[in-house]
């Protein structure tokens, strides 16, 4: 996984970053959402794209 390909996944109830994934930038355009599970909620919840500061 190439470091220019990672994007966070941000929980939208609580606004934490959960999850790290990567997407192939030339198949999809938009912004991934996913459900996932959320420790801090405790419940699954819609994470969608965020970009990784630092």
């Amino acid at each position: 996984m190439s470091q220019d390909n990672l994007f966070k996944l941000k929980c939208q109830k609580c606004k934490r970053g959960n999850y790290f994934t990567s997407k192939n930038k030339k198949k999809v355009e938009r912004k991934i959402e996913l459900k996932k599970f959320c420790k801090w909620c405790r419940a699954r919840t819609v994470h969608k794209e965020a970009k990784i500061t630092g």
